[in-house]
């Protein structure tokens, strides 16, 4: 791999890692997190059940989905990616793009509809890790 390349790839397993992170997190909690409580104006004890069972649903399908991506992703990153495969640097980045705004899309409504402040910043981060680890895989191609 080239320098450009082996950067590109460090920014990706950055994100994935990340990905990993966010999605163990919504998957093993027992309940929601603090921003939830914020937002509802309540404790998780003061929520009723079927809505305890609603949310840790929701949440358990947004872990399984990040670490289905990151999993995906990793696949592509340590076999095609690491060879150069045009179609795999568009994959590994359309992945993290597709997660991130997702993310960031649920959480401004949040944001914008409660007083809560969702964790914003990892999501940017791993964002901006993508977007990074993009446009340096794309001018390792160039050359």
């Amino acid at each position: 791999m080239t320098l450009l390349l082996s950067l590109a790839f460090a920014c990706h397993l950055v994100a994935i890692l990340v990905s990993i992170s966010f999605g163990l997190t919504y998957l093993l909690r027992s309940q929601f997190m603090p921003y939830h409580a914020v937002a509802l104006g309540k404790e998780w004890r003061e929520v009723p059940s079927e809505v305890q069972i609603l949310v840790l649903a929701l949440m358990r399908a947004v872990g399984g989905g990040t670490l289905a991506t990151a999993l995906v992703t990793s696949f592509v990153l340590f076999i095609p990616f690491r060879t150069g495969e045009i179609w795999a640097l568009w994959a590994v980045a359309s992945g993290g793009l597709v997660l991130s705004a997702g993310s960031l899309f649920a959480m401004r409504i949040v944001a914008a509809n409660t007083p809560a402040s969702p964790p914003f910043k990892l999501v940017l981060l791993g964002l901006a890790l993508v977007v990074i680890g993009f446009a340096l895989s794309l001018a390792a191609g160039a050359q």
